[in-house]
């Protein structure tokens, strides 16, 4: 029987390491040994995590609580998984009140907490609250946060969440000398729309493919003059998408968790609509980075990516998104794990038809037309402009359309119109048993199932098949597109009009038109 030296005291608390949107669970472990004074902290800590002892140290003398003059030991299991950020301190200030006897060891154990710990005791909000909450609720734990993370958290609803704006107050609670009252969810926010469709003057035909790319979530490239109104267009395609559904909320919040943009735990259900700038790294754009944080395609997930100047981006860029707007998740590679995200977005690109923008006016146009537009649209690779569903030529608006007062479709017909269209695809699918929520995730036999034209419409579309080249994925590119234009015309078949329409925005920058 083993009769050497053991720990007087070991604790424990539980917390997180995010491995992408997964949360891995952290056991916090508190030894108190003989021997000499010493606090130490094991289990591959990066350095926020190493300077945790400071944090803890200088916190505790000011609530008057000396460490004892022993060996403080934290050990943070798995041993083997890489632990980073500052929301660390919390759980490693509890195993260590509970080691010592401060706090009772058994609420501690029972309990996942996260939190950053100021100096003079406070508790400062951490990123990733929401996936938090939720590992909690699949462990039956109690959540112990900071203050600013509660309605976060709350929205869960999983597991009790407890937010306390200092240590003094959680000791408290945990003594059961001032408990405090669990955490409500924030609000639901209302993020305000940039303008209504019906301001923009003239361009009907870039309307009509904003409703179908909105209805089936079909992936648009613009391409017209300077000044024209794609980004105009583009940023009033948030007024016409459907609202969040709740899993869809949850998925989004969950990703913004981690990047620190839930604004006081306020969760929205207006589809986020992200814009970077063509100058945008690699790691900014599909995700990486210190941490491997996501990108702008998962910051944009379940809503709109706006890449305007498409040609500006580096060529590296424009690649990373070819297997992730197929695949709707993207992995970020690391020599010790793989962080996956998800990243189902509606990809709007827009560029100017060459360099000067000026190749459709002849009178403006520089004398190497059209060749320079041809050099310039080529930084877009040919797999990649495959994978948009519709192309689209935006001209300029004519001065006598600008003269015309507004009195267009609104944002609020059109919405209503994508509405009904996204709920008939959601019925259909529901059916059918598939997890495809839009025309554009259906593939294979589901494709099959769903999106089989009539005679005349299939007659047609393999006409246009022969007749333009079209690679497989730009063929089944077409049915999707088709099945969203019968949709929206309230029709179970597809039928000639549909197809020639799918057919009119998807073969535009075709080599042989």
């Amino acid at each position: 029987m083993f009769d050497g030296p053991r720990p007087e005291s070991v604790a424990l608390c539980h917390s997180v390491a995010f491995e992408g949107l997964e949360a891995r669970r952290v056991e916090v472990q508190c030894a108190v040994t003989p021997g000499l004074p010493g606090f130490s902290i094991v289990g591959l800590p990066d350095k926020a995590v190493s300077e945790a002892r400071e944090r803890v140290r200088t916190a505790l003398q000011a609530m008057a609580i000396a460490l004892p003059s022993k060996r403080v030991t934290i050990n943070l299991s798995p041993a083997d998984l890489p632990k980073e950020g500052s929301h660390f301190d919390l759980p490693i200030t509890l195993a260590l009140l509970a080691a010592i006897g401060i706090v009772p060891a058994d609420k501690v154990s029972s309990s996942m907490a996260l939190g950053e710990l100021s100096l003079d005791g406070r508790l400062v909000a951490v990123h990733g609250a929401l996936p938090t909450a939720l590992a909690a609720g699949e462990d039956d734990l109690v959540l112990l946060c900071p203050a600013g993370c509660g309605a976060e958290a709350a929205w869960v609803g999983a597991t009790p969440v407890f937010a306390a704006a200092s240590l003094p107050e959680l000791v408290a609670h945990l003594t059961d000398r001032a408990p405090l009252e669990p955490a409500r969810p924030g609000e639901v926010i209302d993020t305000p729309v940039a303008g209504c469709l019906s301001e923009v003057r003239g361009q009907e035909r870039a309307k009509r493919a904003l409703e179908i790319a909105a209805a089936g979530r079909h992936h648009l490239l613009m391409i017209g003059a300077p000044g024209s109104g794609k980004s105009m267009l583009a940023a009033r395609l948030a007024g016409i998408m459907p609202p969040l559904t709740a899993p869809e909320a949850l998925e989004t919040s969950m990703i913004h968790s981690l990047a620190g943009l839930l604004d006081e735990g306020g969760i929205s259900r207006t589809r986020p609509f992200r814009a970077p700038h063509h100058t945008a790294s690699m790691a900014a754009i599909v995700g990486g980075g210190r941490g491997a944080k996501p990108g702008e395609v998962s910051l944009a997930h379940n809503g709109v990516l706006f890449l305007d100047e498409f040609p500006e981006y580096t060529r590296a860029v424009l690649e990373t998104l070819r297997q992730p707007i197929e695949t709707g998740e993207v992995i970020v590679a690391r020599a010790n794990a793989h962080v996956r995200y998800p990243c189902r977005f509606l990809l709007i690109a827009a560029a100017n038809p060459c360099r000067c923008g000026q190749l459709y006016d002849a009178d403006q146009a520089c004398g190497r037309a059209p060749v320079c537009g041809e050099e310039y649209l080529s930084r877009i690779s040919g797999p990649l402009m495959d994978r948009f569903d519709l192309r689209l030529e935006v001209p300029p608006v004519s001065y006598r359309d600008l003269d015309v007062p507004p009195g267009g479709e609104t944002s609020r017909a059109i919405a209503a119109r994508v509405a009904d269209a996204r709920a008939r695809q959601a019925e259909r699918f529901g059916k059918l048993g598939s997890g495809a929520r839009v025309n554009a995730d259906a593939e294979g036999a589901l494709l099959d199932e769903i999106a089989t034209p009539d005679a005349a419409g299939k007659a047609m579309l393999l006409t246009a098949a022969e007749r333009f080249r079209l690679t497989a994925r730009g063929y089944h590119r077409i049915l999707r597109l088709a099945r969203t234009i019968a949709d929206l015309d309230h029709c179970d078949t597809i039928s000639t009009p549909h197809i020639a329409e799918a057919l009119g925005y998807r073969l535009i920058g075709t080599p042989e038109l």
